[in-house]
Parts: structure tokens; C-alpha cells; sequence
């Protein structure tokens, strides 16, 4: 990385979830139940709750841990009316804000960051809106400045959160005095629904509630190990846009998830990252992939020539907290960072990938930096400046 590219970094995070956990293989009986168990449909969903990578993820809504017969979610069985849109807005109002606010809080103090140091504030999620939004609550309840800078993005997808990482470290690099926070919240299992059709099932194997946050300024700033930010890249695949497609419904958010995704992800994504690879240099040590399912992880791995060191992390996270959508690649990268402090490990390279509708490709180049190597090039930074 170039001096002014490494010169911002990722100085804190934060990660929460919600109380209640979705074990796989319950919410999968629930399911099944709700489905009638000897249907082509249950026994389909059996098959992909089984196979999916997941263990466990969590949810806000706990009527979802319900039998079937009592369960709104799963009205085939229960008879009971399914829950509408208006009232999946309500749980999304009433669990979103507690969430995000966990994380942010988390990330300020990973990163010693006082509420009045921060000048931007990003907000992403999909699975949810009301106004006053999302970030005004932030801001009053971690009292930051009422002039912060508030950008939301809204329904964006499972790639916005790494978007969002991506147009901080742009803040940070054009203004030397910015501090930038991010805040994710996902609440995508209020969204789950019953139906036989296959897409709905697939969608709802494997998502799950989560908020992450991340505090992005310069390196200097940071007395612990950080990750230094490369220049985002963005990219759309061409004739894809019918692949990944999520709609308002009058019963929650309708999915369509193609089963091409994952063929279609292995077989472009290399050659986008070719002109940021080193021409026969060895892999580098860190690729933080967005968990969008097993499907990609494997995709990935035998595209690019990865090994399960480099693919483990989104694996664990994908097995423990299923796809938070924009919220998960903090997750991982939390995972990656933990794992290389215990390790003691040196400066390491890499990427981190995240991917949405479009089907859209985010990419950021990072740099792991050990406690002196974050002060180092703080320090070098500051130097280059007075130059």
C-alpha cells in the first residue's frame, strides 16, 4: 500500500446480536412441521437448513422460536394471520436502534473515540426504514454533534456495509481531521416466511439479525492493531441483474436468490481482482469474504486458489451468526483481527470482499498492523505531511 492509502485505517469495532438464538436444526423442524413433513417442499427445506454452513444465527424476533402450530411465521400450520409489513416495520423500529447502538458503542470504545471527535456518520440497512431515521437516533443517543454529517445508505444489499467502508476511508484520505462511524443493523429474519416456493426456503436458511460498527480514521490515532484501508474498488457484472432481486411485499420482503449466483461470482470475481493482484507473488495472507452463503464461500476458494486458512473465517462466521446481510463483513473482519493478535502475527496484506443485487462486487485492500506498525505509519504519515 502507498503511504497515503495506508495512512487510513479501521481504529475500532463493534459487533452485537440479538438475545434470542435460531438453532439450525429446531428452526428447521419448526419448518418442516409448518410445511407438512412428508412434502416434496419439507423435505427440500431439510435438505438446505442441513447443508448450508449454518449452525446457529439470532434473531429479535422471538415468536420465531415458537412451535409451529403457535408461530405467525409458519401460519400453514397455525392458521394464524401472517405477519404483514406494517407490523415487521414495527419489530424493525422497535429492535434496530437498541442493536446498532450496542455496536457503535463497542467500536467508539475500541477505538478511544470520544461521541465529538466523530464528523461523519454512516448508517446502512436493508431490511428495514422509518424517519425520523435510524441515524438521528444515533446521534441523539450517543451524543454526537447535531451538525455530524449523516449519510444513510438504505437497500443496498449485502455488499453495502463494505460500500460504506469503502466511501469512509474516501472521507478520511480527502480530510486530514475526519473521523468517520459506521453503523450496520440487519434485522433480516423478520422477514422470514413459510412458503413452499424454493427461493423463500433457501432465503430462509441462512440469514439472521446482527449490527456491526467500525470507527474509521488516520492510523496515527490508533494505539492497538488496526487495518489500513486500501482504495475501494466497485463493480457491477454485466447480465445480472435478475439474479439477486428483493422486493417489498405485502407479507414482509420477497427474495429471489438464483441458484447461479455462486457459479457467476467464481467465474468473474478473479478477473476483477487481477489488476490488484501481483503478478506471480504469493496469495496474500488475508481474505475477508463476505459469508453470502456456502455456495460463494466454496466458489471462491477453488477460483482463486484459496485454502481453508484463508476461507475460515467467514466460514465460522457463517456457521455462528448465519448472513447478517451489510453487517457481516465486520463480523469477519473482527474474527480475523482477534485470531491475528492471539497469533502475534506480523503486517499481512489482503482483500476484503463483500457482493449484492446487480450482482455488484465491493472490494477494499487492507493491511493488518500490528500495535507498532499502526504507530509506525501513523508517525510516517505525519512526517510525509510536513514534507
Amino acid at each position: 500500500m502507498e503511504l497515503s492509502t495506508a495512512s487510513v485505517a479501521m481504529l475500532g469495532i463493534g459487533t452485537a446480536v440479538p438475545d434470542h438464538i435460531l438453532d439450525q436444526s429446531e428452526t428447521a423442524q419448526r419448518l418442516t412441521d409448518a410445511l407438512g413433513s412428508t412434502t416434496d417442499a419439507a423435505r427440500w427445506a431439510k435438505r438446505i437448513f442441513k447443508k448450508c454452513g449454518v449452525q446457529t444465527r439470532y434473531t429479535c424476533e422471538p415468536e420465531l422460536l415458537m412451535p409451529a402450530a403457535n408461530n405467525r411465521y409458519f401460519a400453514q400450520l397455525s392458521g394464524l394471520p401472517v405477519p404483514t409489513t406494517a407490523e415487521r416495520m414495527a419489530a424493525y423500529k422497535r429492535a434496530a436502534a437498541p442493536l446498532a447502538l450496542q455496536a457503535a458503542r463497542k467500536a467508539m470504545a475500541d477505538a478511544g473515540v470520544e461521541p465529538e471527535a466523530v464528523t461523519h456518520l454512516l448508517t446502512v440497512s436493508c431490511t428495514g426504514q422509518f424517519l425520523p431515521g435510524l441515524d438521528t437516533v444515533l446521534v441523539r443517543q450517543l451524543g454526537l454533534s447535531l451538525s455530524v454529517n449523516r449519510i444513510p445508505l438504505t437497500f443496498l444489499g449485502c455488499a453495502a456495509g463494505l460500500k460504506a467502508i469503502g466511501m469512509s476511508r474516501d472521507i478520511v484520505a480527502g480530510h486530514a481531521d475526519a473521523v468517520v462511524l459506521v453503523v450496520s443493523v440487519e434485522l433480516c429474519t423478520i422477514h422470514m416466511q413459510s412458503s413452499p416456493d424454493r427461493e423463500a426456503l433457501f432465503g430462509a436458511s441462512f440469514f439472521g439479525d446482527g449490527a456491526s460498527s467500525c470507527v474509521i480514521g488516520r492510523a496515527g490515532q490508533a494505539s492497538g492493531p488496526v487495518f489500513a484501508l486500501g482504495e475501494a474498488h466497485s463493480g457491477l457484472m454485466p447480465d445480472t441483474a435478475g439474479e439477486m432481486i428483493w422486493e417489498v411485499g405485502n407479507f414482509g420482503y420477497d427474495l429471489y436468490l438464483s441458484p447461479r449466483i455462486a457459479q457467476l461470482i467464481g467465474n468473474r470475481i478473479p478477473g476483477q481482482l487481477a489488476p490488484l493482484l501481483r503478478e506471480d507473488g504469493p496469495l496474500p495472507g488475508i481474505w475477508a469474504i463476505h459469508p453470502g452463503g456456502k455456495g460463494i464461500i466454496d466458489a471462491l476458494e477453488e477460483a482463486l486458489g484459496l485454502s481453508a486458512r484463508h476461507t475460515r473465517f467467514s466460514r465460522d462466521v457463517l456457521r455462528d451468526y448465519g448472513n447478517m446481510s451489510s453487517a457481516t463483513i465486520l463480523f469477519v473482519l473482527e474474527a480475523i483481527r482477534q485470531a491475528f493478535v492471539r497469533e502475534s502475527a506480523a503486517r499481512t496484506e489482503g482483500f476484503c470482499l463483500a457482493f449484492g443485487p446487480g450482482l455488484s462486487c465491493e472490494t477494499v485492500p487492507i493491511t493488518y498492523l500490528p500495535a507498532t506498525g499502526a504507530v509506525a505509519i501513523g508517525a510516517e504519515a505525519r512526517a510525509a505531511s510536513h514534507a
